[in-house]
C-alpha cells in the first residue's frame, strides 16, 4: 500500500504538528514499508491455523473469598476528625 505525501500532511495538520519536508518524506517512506509488511501478512495462508482465544486454554484458579483482616473501623473512627453513625464524614464538595 502506498501512503500519498498528502494524507501525510493532513495527519500532521489533524494532529497539530509542525512538520517539514524531510521528515513528510521520511514519515511517507516508513509508512509505506509499515504497510507492504502488513500486506504480505495478509497473504500469508492461515487456513490449516486454528485460533484460540487466549494462549492457555485453562480457567484461571482464584483465591477463595475469605476474610483474612480483622475489624479496626471502631479505632480508625475514634481519631477521625468527624463520624455519623459508623461512616466517615467529609466536608461537601459539591452544592
Amino acid at each position: 500500500m502506498i501512503i500519498k505525501r498528502e494524507e501525510i500532511e493532513k495527519l500532521a495538520t489533524l494532529s497539530r504538528i509542525s512538520i517539514d519536508e524531510k521528515t513528510i518524506t521520511d514519515v511517507t517512506e516508513r509508512l509505506s514499508s509499515v504497510l507492504d509488511l502488513v500486506d504480505q501478512l495478509k497473504t500469508a495462508n492461515t487456513d490449516s491455523v486454528q485460533g484460540i482465544s487466549r494462549p492457555f486454554q485453562v480457567s484461571q484458579r482464584l483465591r477463595a473469598d475469605e476474610v483474612t483482616e480483622s475489624n479496626h473501623r471502631d479505632k480508625f473512627q475514634a481519631i477521625a476528625p468527624a463520624t455519623d453513625n459508623g461512616l466517615f464524614t467529609v466536608p461537601k464538595m459539591i452544592d
